[in-house]
């Protein structure tokens, strides 16, 4: 409502406002009346009008309990009669955190998404902390065959993924891979997800009447989102693997030797068959190893993907892959000696 917006300046963000009180009532000594919620929280002292405020507050302790945080109300006592509000700690504190191996990665995988700086740290320690309640060498596989797989995202992602939640039609300069040529595109975007370590975005290209894939880093600009929400109808089914499936090429099989119960990413797309004869100049496994056949397409992300497991994988075949994991681990270990030898020289 216009009594809401404060003269001085813009208005504070909605979440930004209800995390400012969230950190409020977590962290009060005993209870906040609304007179020192509207004094002492941004977001509440610039409201235009008393009743401007009420509305306001109501509307957020509405919202934050409806997100499940327990918001209760204190009773005056003494010589006040006014009613206080506090959050619940014990009921809105986190339980004891039991995640598998898996179940990091995957949370691994997701904080990639998080590239804000002012998320960044936040991100980090939490990341920090998981892992220190997780499982030894197995967290490490998990983080390790996740997290190379994907890249950033880019600035298209956040526009984008709002297009889809609210149906607006997007229009962005596309780069052509076959071409080079940069042409305005109009789409109506589906769905986005993460294939051979790129984000593509699969949607209705309306100027050509018929579905599109577009690869997000090959958006140039800004993506512009249509001033209409629910302008287009999304599809019942929308086969993602059918529409990504031509740019997933899996051109060559490599041959590993995994220590057991470790890399278990690999594993899951490892193949059914283990060559009976190993090609001439093939090392041999190592004793107590299980060997494991996985199809790649890019040789240097799967290269990044297998160095990442340290120790635990060994590329027995084809040697350009062999070759390339070596070289990593190399590169590895020689900057992780190097401190060292400053500090001995020094």
């Amino acid at each position: 409502m216009a009594g809401e917006i404060p003269a001085g300046g813009p208005p504070t963000r909605p979440d930004e406002r209800l995390l400012n009180l969230v950190i409020a009532l977590v962290n009060t000594s005993a209870a906040m009346t609304k007179q020192q919620v509207r004094a002492g929280v941004h977001g509440y002292d610039a409201a235009a009008s008393t009743e401007a405020f009420e509305r306001m507050f109501e509307r957020d302790k509405d919202t934050l309990r409806a997100l499940g945080v327990p918001i209760v109300t204190v009773e005056g006592s003494g010589h006040s009669d006014e009613v206080g509000y506090r959050i619940d700690n014990e009921a809105y504190a986190l339980g004891a955190v039991d995640l598998t191996p898996a179940e990091l990665g995957v949370v691994a995988l997701a904080a990639q998404l998080w590239s804000d700086k002012t998320l960044r740290t936040d991100m980090s320690r939490a990341m920090t902390k998981l892992a220190a309640a997780g499982a030894g060498d197995a967290v490490g596989d998990a983080v390790a065959g996740l997290t190379p797989r994907v890249r950033a995202a880019g600035d298209a992602y956040g526009p984008l993924l709002e297009a889809i939640s609210e149906r607006r039609v997007v229009s962005f300069r596309y780069r052509a891979a076959s071409t080079g040529q940069v042409r305005t595109r109009q789409v109506e975007p589906w769905r986005i997800a993460a294939r051979g370590g790129g984000w593509y975005l699969v949607g209705h290209d309306r100027d050509r009447d018929a579905e599109r894939v577009f690869r997000l880093s090959r958006i140039e600009g800004r993506v512009r989102l249509g001033a209409t929400p629910h302008a287009y109808e999304l599809p019942d089914r929308v086969d993602v693997d059918a529409a990504l499936g031509a740019r997933v090429r899996h051109d060559s099989t490599a041959l590993l030797a995994v220590v057991p119960e470790r890399a278990t990413a690999l594993r899951a797309r490892s193949a059914d068959t283990v060559p009976a004869v190993a090609r001439p100049g093939t090392p041999a496994a190592p004793a107590g190893r299980d060997l494991v056949t996985v199809p790649y397409g890019s040789l240097t992300t799967f290269a990044d993907e297998v160095a990442g497991y340290g120790a635990a994988v060994v590329v027995l075949d084809p040697p350009d892959l062999r070759a390339e994991v070596l070289r990593r681990l190399r590169a590895a270990a020689a900057l992780s000696t190097r401190p060292q030898e400053e500090a001995d020289r020094g």
